[in-house]
């Protein structure tokens, strides 16, 4: 071939290769490249702060760059969650979400909430679980669910419990409970667990169910008594305490649920390497002790089950929704 056809061939594919390489485009930088913002939609000190502060840490490690935590409080969690939802989809901006809180508000407030729990968000993980338990002040003549039931029935309407507010995931077992017992039990809202727990104490209200971190201080000195946990198993914290379920509650399994969300579209690559290093931390034997001491089991799932999760919590607190009749007010 002569020089100048081989230099026409070599100039041709000079000039191909430029071509592919200005379609294709600069290469991506590896994720993540700059800090990661993880949004805890309450004030510090509450469980989802101190689950997000546990994995943030560890995340930071595994990432090779900061995880910030954003503590962005108000409205029942409903602000941090649908700044999150309006982010852009890229791995930078996470939600550390109350699930069960969330899930509650989708139906309770849902003329008003800005975000769909299951339409704005791309599952990671689960990451947590915190139990609940029954406890009623020791002047309530009941030592167990079964006599709590009778003596409930024998004063329709009033008997009262307490909750940390009316969409907060202890009202709705409470509503559940109330439900599946055939019971009527006056409600007493409150601007938080601490309030409430006060009032439970000092007997200006009944009942309450309380996570096992809120109650279990108050069990043990003896100013408050438990009847059940509302896990399918005992729980370590409490031992001596019977499930709902030992107690003829069949089905009554209830937890506050907690897990790591990105915005919706979030590339797939992204959310499995978030999901690969979430789960390694949370098996983690020191991230399960640290969680435990805060009374809150370290669980992990994949995107798909964490979206299954997700889904059976919205149904199943929209459906005592719905039939307790229960409103935000």
């Amino acid at each position: 071939m002569p020089i100048s056809s081989i230099g026409r061939l070599i100039g041709g594919l000079t000039m191909a290769a430029g071509l592919s390489f200005a379609m294709a485009g600069p290469a991506q930088a590896a994720y993540p490249d700059r800090p990661v913002r993880l949004v805890v939609p309450y004030p510090p000190g509450g469980a989802t702060d101190i689950i997000g502060r546990v994995l943030a840490q560890k995340l930071t490690d595994a990432l090779g760059q900061q995880v910030i935590v954003d503590n962005r409080g108000g409205a029942g969690g409903n602000i941090g969650a649908a700044a999150v939802a309006k982010s852009a989809p890229d791995g930078y901006t996470l939600l550390m979400a109350a699930v069960t809180s969330h899930s509650i508000m989708q139906t309770l407030e849902r003329k008003t909430i800005t975000y769909n729990l299951e339409k704005d968000f791309a599952p990671i993980t689960m990451a947590g679980s915190v139990p609940l338990v029954f406890v009623v002040h020791p002047s309530v003549p009941a030592r167990n669910i079964k006599e709590l039931i009778t003596y409930a029935r024998s004063k329709p309407g009033e008997l009262t419990y307490a909750s940390s507010g009316p969409g907060a995931p202890q009202r709705m077992a409470a509503e559940l409970f109330q439900r599946i017992a055939g019971v009527k039990i006056l409600h007493v809202p409150y601007k938080g667990s601490g309030p409430a727990m006060n009032d439970l104490v000092g007997g200006q209200v009944l009942t309450m169910v309380e996570t096992v971190p809120a109650a279990q201080a108050f069990v043990k000195a003896g100013k408050l008594r438990a009847l059940a946990v509302t896990t399918a198993q005992r729980i370590p914290m409490l031992p001596d305490v019977p499930t709902a379920n030992e107690q003829g509650l069949d089905g009554f399994a209830v937890s506050s649920m907690f897990g790591v969300l990105a915005p919706a579209n979030t590339p797939k690559p992204i959310v499995e390497r978030l999901n690969a290093e979430l789960v390694k931390i949370l098996q983690q034997p020191d991230v399960k002790e640290k969680m435990l001491q805060q009374g809150t089991f370290a669980i992990s799932s994949t995107p798909q089950e964490t979206a299954d999760r997700i889904r059976q919590e919205i149904s199943m607190w929209a459906k005592v929704i719905d039939e307790q009749k229960i409103t935000v007010d």
